[in-house]
């Protein structure tokens, strides 16, 4: 058989197996209607055990918890009182809707946009593929807007330094979409989750340290360094050449209509570079009134040790800061550039960050209840000590349980894209579960991460992979998402490997996760 019949027939295969999962990923429901369906499951289940009077014991404790059923008397008038505290008390919306906002200032101004084109015009030709890596694994930073401002923005600078503009193209939606749960920096993301964690633990007797923004992030940042490393690599050896031998085209077939990100000059303006001196010095400025702040002897907020961990005001007043950190420097990059000029254009930027994510706060109504109803009921409980019995019956609780763990979020990647849908699914029963084997919530959380970002690149359920294909087409007219899904294995297995690689180092070293959350809960 010839090389090409041999890549036909690979083709083919691919193109197959990506057939099916997009058959399959097509049933599922909406995020919304998804989780209104397992609300209405949980309702009836736990309706069920309440009439057979199902109890369970939560290990350390003598308390028998009954589970309370939905559709009886006490779970009715429970819902119809509390559907709106239910849906404002859900924990990831009093850490992400500030965040938002602030970012949000940072983005509308022009100040995230002109920071990832100062880092691609001022790299040299040779580390182009490791600052792709670079802004792409932290580009995490702006959210969704990442894999469309990114790609093109790496394309072009690529293309103008003579390399192959596919490499920067494809390269730079890998580095996003695969290292999407980590970044170097404090971002949305780290809020989310951690609400998300904290609204499964708040009911768990030891359910070890408070998970809050910063609780991953030694892991999150030699995840980064890690991630960006091999994605430079493979860009630069792996990706590019594969390139060549193909043929592929250097130039953009159809270049009639070049808008956005794709049109936008990796050379700052004088009044881009000058906005972003005063960003910098707005920014350490911040910083340091922070620092004085918390470093007096007698800081209002340390604890009352006269520490910071593993609990004090400081690291409750994480969001604050990432607010102060974002939105301060942002308004002055605004006022600069004349992107913000007026007062009024603040609330109107902010405005607009809300509106990007209104879609998650109308997902999060339904959220809210799911938890909330798993709260109430005690079903998450009486899952936790059935699979962690189960767990322990067949000797599966070490870290071959967190892999299995990673594994099967990677799985259920490919079918549900939004990571705060499938870690709520997830963590209302999986952290309970590994609580009571033990672990910390940070680390299951940070488990998660791994699974959540690396297989986000090799599914067609992500929307971002039609942009890109839109893309890609400029230089490939006849590609494919078989074509994308080809190019992206190798980065979604490599960065996998590693990503668990570090992991275990984290586990087996047992090296803090974040500040004040370990591996395993103190006992």
């Amino acid at each position: 058989m010839s090389p090409a019949q041999t890549l036909t027939r690979r083709t083919v295969l691919i193109d197959r197996v990506l057939g099916g999962i997009e058959r399959v990923g097509n049933k599922l429901p909406d995020p919304f209607m998804l989780f209104l369906l397992l609300f209405a499951i949980t309702a009836v289940a736990s309706t069920a055990m309440a009439w057979a009077n199902v109890t369970v014991q939560l290990p350390g404790t003598d308390e028998i918890t009954v589970i309370k059923g939905f559709f009886t008397a006490e779970g009715l008038t429970w819902f119809t009182q509390n559907i709106g505290v239910n849906y404002l008390g859900f924990p990831p919306l009093a850490t992400v809707l500030p965040i938002l906002l602030a970012v949000g200032v940072a983005e509308k101004s022009g100040l995230l946009a002109a920071l990832i084109r100062k880092a691609f015009g001022s790299a040299p030709r040779w580390s182009l593929p490791y600052a792709v890596a670079f802004v792409g694994v932290v580009g995490s930073i702006m959210s969704d807007a990442a894999f469309v401002v990114i790609p093109p923005l790496a394309a072009l600078v690529f293309k103008a330094a003579g390399r192959h503009p596919v490499a920067g193209l494809l390269g730079g939606f890998a580095a996003v979409g695969a290292g999407y749960s980590t970044s170097l920096f404090v971002t949305s993301l780290d809020a989310l989750f951690a609400g998300i964690t904290t609204s499964v633990t708040q009911n768990l007797p030891n359910a070890g340290s408070v998970v809050t923004p910063i609780s991953n992030y030694f892991f999150n940042v030699v995840s980064a360094l890690v991630l960006i490393a091999l994605a430079g690599f493979m860009i630069d050896k792996i990706l590019e050449p594969r390139l060549g031998r193909q043929g592929i085209s250097r130039e953009e077939i159809n270049d009639d209509d070049v808008s956005g990100p794709a049109a936008m000059s990796t050379r700052l303006t004088d009044i881009e570079n000058r906005g972003l001196f005063w960003a910098f010095v707005a920014g350490v400025v911040v910083a340091g009134v922070i620092l004085v702040g918390v470093l007096l002897p007698e800081s209002p907020w340390r604890n009352e040790d006269g520490g910071f961990l593993p609990r004090s005001p400081l690291l409750s007043s994480i969001v604050f800061i990432v607010f102060a950190t974002f939105v301060i420097p942002g308004l002055v990059y605004g006022k600069i550039t004349g992107t913000i000029a007026r007062g009024s254009d603040v609330p109107r930027v902010m405005g607009h960050a809300i509106k990007d994510m209104s879609g998650f706060l109308v997902l999060a109504f339904i959220l809210g209840q799911f938890v909330a109803l798993f709260n109430f009921s005690g079903i998450g409980s009486w899952l936790a000590v059935a699979g962690a019995g189960g767990l322990e019956s067949i000797g599966l609780t070490g870290f071959s349980a967190v892999v299995a763990f990673v594994l099967l979020a990677s799985l259920l990647n490919l079918f549900i894209i939004s990571g705060s849908a499938m870690w709520t699914l997830m963590a209302a029963v999986f952290v309970p579960l590994f609580v009571l084997l033990g672990y910390e919530p940070a680390f299951i959380q940070g488990a998660f991460r791994v699974g959540d970002s690396a297989t986000q690149v090799l599914t067609p359920l992500n929307p971002y992979m039609i942009v890109l294909l839109t893309m890609l087409r400029k230089y490939e007219p006849q590609a494919g998402l078989g074509t994308i899904i080809a190019r992206m294995l190798p980065f979604a297995v490599t960065f996998w490997l590693a990503w668990v690689a570090v992991l275990s180092v984290f586990f087996f070293f047992d090296l803090p996760m974040g500040p004040g959350n370990g591996i395993m809960i103190p006992q």
